[in-house]
């Protein structure tokens, strides 16, 4: 059997090790090379990777031996990178957020339609277990029609000196990465987006700094309303220490609610956690029901989830995320920022 040949271009985003570090114990898979710009950066995980670096991204994207390329450079720079990758023949996984503005992701969707390469974005609560479980329950009807969901995503990398002036601070810098809230709200935007299928009618929220002044903001939560009229309240913060509960999900017929499901709550958890718990009205002599998924001792289980999905879906040649929905969560981020900004309520579709 034949492997496939992985790529890697940049190493800024940490995500990409986890993947490349069991990429490395496969054996339909197998690290071919890597590129970064960042030479010194480059040089040290090819060395802990045990591939070639080349200090030109050519010889990466051009090399017939690579079947794809995993990109995770700083925002900013993926619709470069992605295109770049596409049109040499490559196929593509790319890290979120998709892209700084909707004009660069729309240039993806271009590239990705021009040339008829794979492409997906790399978001790991639609291959994690727990989640892919709340998705069925609330498709199969559980819970009855969904009217509202609660979802908190949360870290406390602002809190981490070592995060603020150390190889990942290009995260705070708003020509990088635009925002906290920008980077990594887009997990639980994508994650709507992947269980409706359909981007919402309109958002209200706030985005700021609350805690801290080392980033362009830390905090933010936002309202959408669906055309269902069902409400999504989305919790998202970067100086957030710890939590439990994580989703709420409220039907007419029941209720899901997941715990430990985010960075700042998996890592806590007691002795025999229930990860996830539902209640249905029609059997309510039951009470709260244990789901019966376990949840990852930490949240790097999560993030490292991705990469046997990842090779599984190329073979398929079936995406995990399409670019037209990475474009949406960037969407829905971006009317967020908006609605802060404005004091207004914003609808969708959304335009910069």
């Amino acid at each position: 059997m034949s492997k496939l040949g992985i790529g890697i271009l940049s190493f800024a985003h940490g995500h990409v090790r986890s993947y490349a570090s069991l990429i490395k114990t496969y054996d339909d898979a197998e690290l071919i090379s890597c590129w970064d710009d960042d030479e010194a950066r480059g040089q040290a995980a090819a060395a802990e990777y045990e591939i070639p670096y080349s200090p030109h991204l050519e010889d990466v994207i051009n090399d017939p031996a690579i079947n794809c390329v995993m990109i995770a450079s700083e925002t900013n720079k993926h619709a470069d990178l992605t295109v770049a990758a596409l049109e040499a023949g490559k196929n593509v996984l790319l890290q979120k957020p998709m892209a700084i503005t909707l004009a660069d992701c729309d240039r993806i969707i271009d590239a990705v339609e021009r040339t008829g390469r794979w492409f997906s974005m790399a978001f790991q609560m639609r291959t994690d277990p727990q989640n892919i479980k709340m998705k069925e329950m609330i498709l199969d009807g559980s819970i009855g029609r969904v009217g509202l969901i609660r979802r908190r995503h949360c870290i406390p990398v602002l809190f981490n000196k070592g995060f603020v002036e150390g190889p990942s601070k290009w995260h705070i810098s708003r020509e990088a990465n635009r925002g906290m809230f920008f980077d990594d709200a887009s997990h639980p935007f994508d994650w709507l987006t992947w269980i409706f299928g359909t981007r919402p009618a309109s958002v209200i929220a706030e985005v700021d700094n609350v805690l801290t002044n080392v980033a362009p903001d830390d905090t933010g939560v936002a309202v959408f309303r669906y055309p269902s009229g069902m409400f999504a309240y989305v919790v998202n913060s970067s100086v957030t220490w710890a939590g439990e509960n994580t989703t709420e999900i409220y039907g007419d017929k029941g209720v899901i609610v997941q715990n430990y499901g985010d960075a700042v709550s998996c890592g806590l958890q007691p002795p025999n956690p229930v990860g996830i718990k539902l209640y249905q009205a029609d059997k309510a002599a039951l009470g709260w029901q244990d789901v019966g998924i376990p949840t990852p001792a930490g949240h790097g289980e999560r993030i490292a989830g991705v990469t046997r999905p990842f090779i599984n879906a190329l073979k398929a040649g079936v995406p995990m995320c399409t670019a037209q929905e990475g474009r949406i969560s960037i969407e829905m981020v971006l009317a967020a920022y908006r609605s802060a900004e404005t004091g207004q309520r914003i609808k969708f579709p959304f335009s910069e």
